[in-house]
């Protein structure tokens, strides 16, 4: 078990996450869903993070049911809108727009027409609930990539479910799955099981990628903090993360 030692500075560490260079998890299309809820808020949330050294940006919005009731048409206005704010801020980075799937049967029709808004050339990004797996998982995995998408499942260490069951969970990187984990797990910002998790993950290399899949000004607060842990990042950083190979 990797053991991360804390040394801590006094302010946060400039392009500390440069390494990363590309998140592919966030919420910062405004008004949409739990994340930034207008777009004054989602351009500080961008430049704060670009100090930290991300270079652009997937926001990747919610698509879930009788929570988060996006489409395409949701999605595209709210990232018009955020798109506009940044020109007149005159602000360059790009900031694209996808989304993050809730598992279920409710994406089958989307998959056959090959609608889902990806991430790029294809990859998506999927969930699923905390508390447990859909029952037809494999079949919505098999049909994504018999659709020729390649499935990112976000945050893989902080589903309960498999926490104690990691034979499954590698299956399921085995059939096909990339995996992303959330930056903060590795602080412990979701637990002490989530970190505990990501730290397995990391060790024995079953990580493709990380994002912040940040929503509000907490978890911008803890990524800054997590910057100053120079131990951390500096492991994070040998890792060998794939954002800018496969989105940059």
């Amino acid at each position: 078990m990797l053991l991360f030692k804390k040394q801590r500075t006094a302010d946060p560490v400039p392009q500390a996450f440069g390494f990363i260079e590309v998140d592919i998890h966030n919420h910062l299309i405004p008004g949409i869903d739990d994340g930034s809820p207008e777009s004054t808020l989602s351009i500080k949330y961008i430049r704060e993070l670009q100090q930290l050294g991300f270079a652009k940006f997937i926001c990747t919005p919610h698509i879930l049911p009788g929570v988060h009731n996006n489409t395409d048409e949701t999605i595209e206005a709210a990232y018009q809108r955020l798109t506009n704010a940044l020109l007149e801020q005159q602000i360059s980075l790009p900031v694209h727009a996808a989304a993050e799937y809730m598992l279920d049967s409710s994406m089958f029709p989307a998959i056959k027409e090959k609608k889902l808004r990806a991430l790029k050339d294809d990859y998506v990004l999927i969930e699923m609930s905390y508390m447990s797996a859909p029952p037809n998982l494999r079949e919505l995995v098999f049909d994504l990539l018999i659709a020729d998408y390649k499935p990112v499942l976000a945050h893989p260490e902080r589903y309960t479910f498999y926490q104690n069951d990691i034979y499954h969970l590698e299956q399921l990187r085995d059939g096909g799955c990339l995996f992303q984990a959330n930056l903060l797990s590795f602080t412990g910002y979701y637990g002490k099981s989530a970190k505990t998790m990501a730290t397995y993950l990391l060790k024995n290399k079953l990580l493709d990628l990380v994002g912040t899949d940040l929503h509000h000004e907490r978890h911008l607060a803890a990524l800054k903090e997590m910057s100053k842990d120079r131990k951390l990042m500096e492991v994070l950083g040998e890792y060998g993360f794939r954002n800018r190979e496969l989105f940059g």
